[in-house]
């Protein structure tokens, strides 16, 4: 495992009630992404990707920094050997965003602060963005003459339209978190200090969820961009009639009709956390 500061992880995982918080860890470089975090990264979105008590993932990190983007600093003194110091950092790194999208359960991402870079993907992964009212985004590749990574070019042209795309890509251009908000990029901004009980509150209302159609939302949200109309609802018409034979699906129409709220959860869950406390 990969450590920041002596023994403390760079890349932090917590679990209770259903949900696993994973909470980038190394405030000092501003959750900068360097092999060590990379690959802790992945580790943890493993771990809570294949854990079948987990039913909902919220993705945050520590300090003032969500995530300020690839570790110039290593990237500069790697010389020649920059092009294989970024095959390993951008490998582990793409492997953890193609897993939080494709995952059976649903992200909340909390930016808790400026984004930029690499760190903008991770951002915008989410199913549910909350952006603190201290956050701001900026793609800055071409500031050091990079091209974008991070599925960045995948996820900002569905999210914002190509055009803004091209904006922030060749400008460099920072938005607030207001102006993310209102451009699709991020669900909603909210007060710093609302934040991280926001961002809980949303991942335990998912958890209580009906995860299979969560997971099938999810898979045709994926792939609806690729798909034609016809086909498109062809995969909606099987997906929807699966989730309605189904448990869950069974479970909410009875709950709707004796007017209830449905339990979607088949297991019962443990009250305290397996790791400590979720959050800070």
């Amino acid at each position: 495992m990969g450590s920041g500061n002596g023994s403390n992880p760079l890349v932090r995982i917590e679990r209770g009630n259903g949900i696993a918080v994973i909470t980038l860890s190394d405030p000092e470089k501003g959750n900068a992404l360097s092999v060590g975090m990379a690959e802790a990264l992945l580790r943890r979105v493993d771990d809570a990707a294949n854990d079948s008590a987990i039913r909902s993932v919220l993705l945050t990190a520590e300090g003032r920094f969500f995530c300020v983007g690839g570790d110039v600093r290593s990237i500069g003194a790697a010389g020649e050997d920059v092009g294989a110091l970024l095959d390993r950092i951008t490998a582990p790194l793409h492997s953890a965003i193609e897993m939080l999208l494709y995952m059976d359960k649903p992200l909340v991402v909390a930016v808790n602060g400026p984004v930029a870079g690499g760190g903008l993907g991770l951002a915008a992964a989410g199913d549910i963005v909350l952006a603190s009212d201290t956050a701001h985004f900026s793609m800055a590749y071409a500031g050091i003459g990079f091209s974008p990574d991070g599925a960045a070019t995948w996820l900002l042209p569905r999210l914002i339209g190509l055009r803004r795309t091209q904006e922030l890509a060749y400008t460099n251009r920072r938005l607030t978190s207001v102006e993310a908000a209102t451009l699709g990029l991020v669900t909603r901004s909210v007060p710093n200090a609302d934040l991280r009980c926001e961002a809980r509150e949303m991942a335990e209302q998912l958890a209580r969820g009906p995860l299979g159609a969560f997971a099938a939302t999810r898979r045709l949200l994926l792939s609806s961009d690729c798909a034609s109309p016809h086909a498109q609802m062809e995969l909606e018409a099987r997906s929807v009639r699966a989730q309605a034979t189904g448990m869950e699906g069974l479970e909410g129409v009875s709950a709707f009709l004796e007017k209830r709220q449905p339990k979607f959860r088949v297991a019962a869950m443990p009250d305290e956390p397996a790791d400590g406390p979720i959050g800070n």
